[in-house]
């Protein structure tokens, strides 16, 4: 019985190594269709992307990260920083944000589209 049990989880262990690498190998980019960001960010939607990636941390404020529609939060570091310093920042990551945030896929345009969107969303001019 014992023996059967390793064998199974040999087994269990081959077979799932097997199945990812043929999925990684069926879904990797050829050269004749090679994968470059701009089909990643095809349908860039800000308003979903930030629900989905931002809206944890900048609704509330966690960790001291600015606040959507909190206009003081966002003019101090816009005067501090200008547009292209918060940019850079959600590229880059600052203090406990993570380099693109939650946003994983995005594109540095996408970041960029997003902190434009959220500056708009809140009232302040960038």
């Amino acid at each position: 019985m014992k023996f059967k049990v390793k064998s199974m989880i040999k087994s269990g262990v081959a077979l799932s190594g097997l199945v990812l690498a043929t999925v990684m190998a069926a879904g990797s980019a050829t050269a004749s269709q090679p994968l470059t960001l701009a089909q990643v960010s095809d349908g860039f939607d800000p308003a979903a992307t930030y629900t989905q990636s931002f809206a944890a941390c900048h609704n509330s404020g966690a960790a001291g990260a600015p606040r959507m529609g909190n206009e003081g939060d966002w003019t101090e570091r816009l005067e501090d920083k200008g547009l292209d310093g918060l940019i850079e920042s959600t590229i880059t990551g600052i203090g406990v944000m993570p380099a693109k945030g939650m946003c994983f896929t995005c594109t540095d345009e996408d970041l960029g589209a997003m902190v434009e969107y959220i500056l708009a969303e809140t009232g302040v001019e960038p």
